[in-house]
């Protein structure tokens, strides 16, 4: 999955719901709400830093060498 696809920014949509909505529902604190969206930015960042790993090797034009 590319970085700059839709269906990346349709997965970053949907994890950031998910995690802000168990964050939201269940906290009972009074600042749930910040605590809510800065867990589903979190979220979201480290969706993207995995794939980014994720996708670095794909169309690499000098794989590693096998030295077998």
């Amino acid at each position: 999955m590319e970085i700059k696809s839709f269906k990346f920014l349709l997965l970053l949509i949907i994890t950031f719901v998910i995690v802000f909505l168990m964050n939201y529902i269940g906290n009972s604190r009074p600042d749930k709400l910040q605590t809510a969206i800065m867990n589903g930015v979190a979220g979201m960042v480290g969706i993207t830093i995995g794939m980014f790993f994720y996708n670095r090797g794909k169309n690499d034009k000098n794989p590693p060498q096998h030295f077998d």
